[in-house]
């Protein structure tokens, strides 16, 4: 019998920033170099009402299902990424629906402006955390400052976040998180695109047990 699906949702929004999640969502949808290749998914999530939206970079993607058909239970991660609306106390369905995997013991990343609408909820006032700044989190008016942690990714009972700079960190502790990768492997990916050494790939390759380490990306 085949391993079940395991399933991380992400969600989307009209000018949601497409880059901050692009290492994570493609790592995950992937099942080259994983450590159990084809159990993986990402399904899309989106507001009720929302038919079509369209990120920041003009790309129209029709999501999955609502955002109020998700359920703990049905997802190993909820990703949230930045994009307008955030600053403004916008997606609060989508805040409440992070805490409320939090909260039933489910995990969530918070990337650049999503990390803001977690702060409003008081999501991060118990929790150590990341974000853009310490200034930016604190114009939410959250009670959390003494949780700042000044990294481009923090991990805490279940909550990763990252500012808006950090998307290849967001994605390696995303991969930590759910075990997508041999460390070995991981490394090396990590490596491959924070330097751009094709060295990196013969090593990804080779930790992960392919059959021709010396081959160079193709993507």
């Amino acid at each position: 019998m085949s391993d079940p699906i395991r399933t991380v949702h992400l969600y989307l929004f009209d000018g949601f920033a497409d880059w901050e999640a692009a290492f994570a969502v493609a790592g995950i949808n992937s099942p080259e170099f994983q450590r159990e290749p084809g159990t993986w998914q990402v399904r899309t999530v989106a507001a009720a009402g929302a038919s079509l939206v369209r990120s920041m970079g003009g790309l129209s993607i029709l999501p999955d299902q609502r955002l109020a058909t998700l359920f703990p239970d049905d997802s190993e991660l909820l990703i949230l990424p930045g994009g307008p609306g955030w600053d403004q106390g916008e997606h609060l369905e989508a805040a409440g629906k992070a805490k409320d995997f939090l909260d039933k013991g489910g995990r969530v990343a918070a990337i650049c402006g999503a990390t803001a609408g977690l702060a409003r909820l008081g999501v991060l006032d118990d929790r150590r955390h990341t974000s853009n700044a310490a200034s930016y989190l604190k114009g939410t008016g959250y009670a959390g400052g003494d949780r700042y942690v000044d990294e481009p990714v923090v991990e805490d009972r279940g909550l990763i976040t990252a500012g808006g700079m950090s998307s290849l960190d967001f994605a390696r502790v995303i991969f930590q998180s759910l075990g997508i990768y041999d460390d070995k492997v991981l490394d090396a990916w990590y490596q491959l695109n924070k330097t751009g050494q094709s060295a990196w790939f013969a090593r990804m390759a080779a930790a992960s047990g392919g059959s021709d380490a010396s081959d160079t990306p193709t993507r």
